[in-house]
C-alpha cells in the first residue's frame, strides 16, 4: 500500500500536471483568420493587416490573426458565405456581391449623389443603426464602409449622355440598373476581373471610383474618366466575423475588437478619399483626360438616373421594406454629413 506521504506527493504531482495543462492551454492564442479582397498593395488590403496587426497588440497575444489578402483564401463573391458557414472567422468584401442576400442594405447603392468615402462610410454605418436589418442576423458586423462616388472611365470619350448609349460597361450590384437607365450595356463582374476586361475589350467602360485606377491599375487600361457626379452612387462594403466566433470570444477580447472596429471605420472612410486623390493623380500622370461635364449635361444624367430610384423604392416596398423610409433618410443623411 502507498504510504500517506506517497499520496500527497502524488496528489501534489496530478494537481501540478492540471495546473500546467491549464496554463498552457490559457497561454494558447485564439486563432482568427481574415479574408480580405484587397490585394496587399491597395490602401485596403494594407488597413486590413494594420487592423489585424493592432488586434494582437491589444490584446497582448491572446489573438492571433492570419490575414489573407486579394481573396486569396475566399473570392470576394464568396466571401459573405465563407463567413457564415466558419471557413473564414473574418471577411471584407461588397455587400452587392452577394445579390439579393441584403435587401434594405441595397438602399446604400442608390445613385444619391455621394460626395466622399468619408461622407459614405458615415451614411451605412448610420443607416446600419437606426434600422438593424434583419438580413445581418447571421453575422457579427464589426464595420461598415462606403467608397467615394462611383464615376465613368472609359476607353472612348464621354462627354454627352448620348456618347455612353451602347457602350458596354463593367459594375456589378445595384449599379447594373443604374447602367441601363444610362442606356448603356451592363456587363456584371467583381473589381478583380475588370482590369483584363477593359484590356481585352469585354468592357468598353467601367463605373467605379476613381480610386480604381490606382488601386486596380485600372488607369492603365482606359483613356478617360467623365465626372458623373450628379448621379454618384457608393457600394457598401463590410467587416462581418462569424456568429459563433464572436460569441465564443471572452468579453474583454470582444470590447478590444468593438474599439479597434471605431476607429478603423474612420480609417476607412478616410482612406476612400486619400485613394481617390491618389487614382486622380496615377491617372493624369499616364495622360488620360478628366472630363467635367456642365451643370446642363449632370442634370440630363441625373434625371435618366432618377427612376431607378422609384423603381427600387416599389420593390423594395412589395417584400415588406419600408422602403420610401429608406430613401428619405439617405437623402437627408446626404445633405447632413
Amino acid at each position: 500500500m502507498m504510504s500517506k506521504t506517497g499520496i500527497i506527493a502524488s496528489i501534489l504531482s496530478i494537481t501540478l500536471a492540471v495546473s500546467l495543462t491549464a496554463a498552457t492551454a490559457m497561454a494558447k492564442p485564439i486563432e482568427i483568420s481574415f479574408s480580405n479582397m484587397f490585394p496587399p498593395s491597395h490602401i485596403h488590403g494594407q488597413l486590413g493587416q494594420e487592423y489585424c496587426d493592432e488586434i494582437e497588440k491589444r490584446t497582448d497575444g491572446r489573438v492571433k490573426m492570419t490575414y489573407y489578402p486579394g481573396g486569396s483564401l475566399i473570392s470576394p463573391p464568396q466571401t459573405y458565405s465563407a463567413i457564415v458557414d466558419g471557413i473564414t472567422d473574418m471577411g471584407f468584401s461588397v455587400l452587392g456581391y452577394s445579390r439579393g442576400v441584403f435587401p434594405a442594405l441595397e438602399a446604400i447603392d442608390l445613385p444619391m449623389g455621394y460626395k466622399s468615402g468619408i461622407q459614405a462610410t458615415k451614411i451605412i454605418n448610420a443607416f446600419y443603426e437606426k434600422f438593424q436589418p434583419k438580413e445581418l442576423n447571421k453575422i457579427k458586423v464589426m464595420f461598415f464602409t462606403a467608397h467615394g462616388p462611383g464615376l465613368i472611365h472609359s476607353k472612348d470619350p464621354i462627354r454627352t449622355l448620348e456618347d455612353i448609349r451602347g457602350m458596354k460597361v463593367r459594375c456589378y450590384g445595384f449599379s447594373v440598373k443604374v447602367v441601363e437607365a444610362l442606356g448603356a450595356v451592363p456587363v456584371a463582374m467583381a473589381q478583380n476581373q475588370a482590369y483584363e476586361a477593359l484590356q481585352k475589350g469585354v468592357c468598353d467602360a467601367t463605373l467605379v471610383p476613381i480610386e480604381a485606377l490606382k488601386g486596380w491599375k485600372q488607369g492603365e487600361v482606359i483613356n478617360y474618366t467623365t465626372e458623373t457626379y450628379s448621379i454618384g452612387y457608393t457600394s457598401g462594403l463590410y467587416l462581418f466575423m462569424n456568429k459563433d466566433k464572436w460569441a465564443d470570444l471572452p468579453a474583454d477580447i470582444q470590447a478590444i475588437f468593438e474599439q479597434v472596429n471605431k476607429e478603423w471605420m474612420v480609417k476607412y472612410g478616410e482612406a476612400w478619399d486619400t485613394s481617390d486623390q491618389e487614382g486622380r493623380e496615377f491617372t493624369l500622370e499616364l495622360g488620360n483626360e478628366i472630363i467635367s461635364l456642365s451643370p446642363e449635361e449632370n442634370k440630363r444624367w441625373a434625371d435618366v438616373v432618377a427612376p431607378v430610384i422609384d423603381t427600387w423604392v416599389k420593390e423594395a416596398s412589395k417584400k415588406g421594406l419600408p422602403a420610401q423610409e429608406y430613401v428619405d433618410f439617405l437623402r437627408e443623411a446626404v445633405k447632413t454629413y
